[in-house]
């Protein structure tokens, strides 16, 4: 009876945490040093769909509109990261195949927790956003690359996470990330 008991209470507290890490909720966690580059290597493959959008159109978050849904229906990767006060991070997503499409957000928070991950998500500090264009812009060409710049912090430390997404139902396919935390 007690070794009964014993698997019971593991599964009922190992049980949520393996399902947790199927579902693709948990952020791969990176340490970056300020003024260094930092890269990462992944693969879409790692992620997982995510259903439900709608949290990026909610106007506490404000990460893109409903009428850019499909260039987030693929599988999404989440990152989360710690950004000091005091600096801005750039963030580049190079896909490995120049034809994949492709798209990042990178969203800033007080403190990771089961209501700051996406799509559980009901507010931030600010979402930063780049996927491929509809149209074209004047004086400016748009490769297979995207970029998120603007993320900040000035008198206060957040926590910053970022998806990498496979648009219109892109479910595969090998990326690096380029970061950098400037701190001033």
């Amino acid at each position: 009876m007690t070794r009964s008991f014993i698997i019971c209470c593991c599964l009922l507290f190992c049980l949520p945490l393996l399902l947790s890490a199927q579902e693709g909720k948990s952020p791969i966690w990176l340490k970056l040093q300020p003024n260094e580059a930092f890269t990462v290597a992944g693969n879409l493959s790692e992620g997982k769909k995510m259903e439900d959008l709608s949290w990026a159109w909610n106007s506490a978050i404000a990460c893109f509109p409903q009428t850019q849904v499909q260039k987030f229906t693929g599988n999404h990767v989440l990152y989360a990261l710690d950004l000091p006060s005091f600096s801005e991070m750039e963030i580049w997503l190079v896909p490995e195949d120049k034809n994949a499409n492709f798209s990042i957000y990178a969203y800033e928070v007080g403190k990771v927790a089961n209501n700051t991950t996406v799509p559980n998500l009901s507010s931030c500090i600010r979402c930063e956003v780049d996927h491929k264009w509809d149209y074209k812009k004047r004086g400016v060409t748009q490769d297979h690359t995207r970029r998120v710049k603007d993320i900040l912090a000035i008198n206060n430390p957040y926590q910053v996470l970022i998806g990498v997404v496979g648009a219109e139902g892109l479910a595969e396919g090998a990326y690096t990330l380029h970061l950098k935390i400037n701190k001033k």
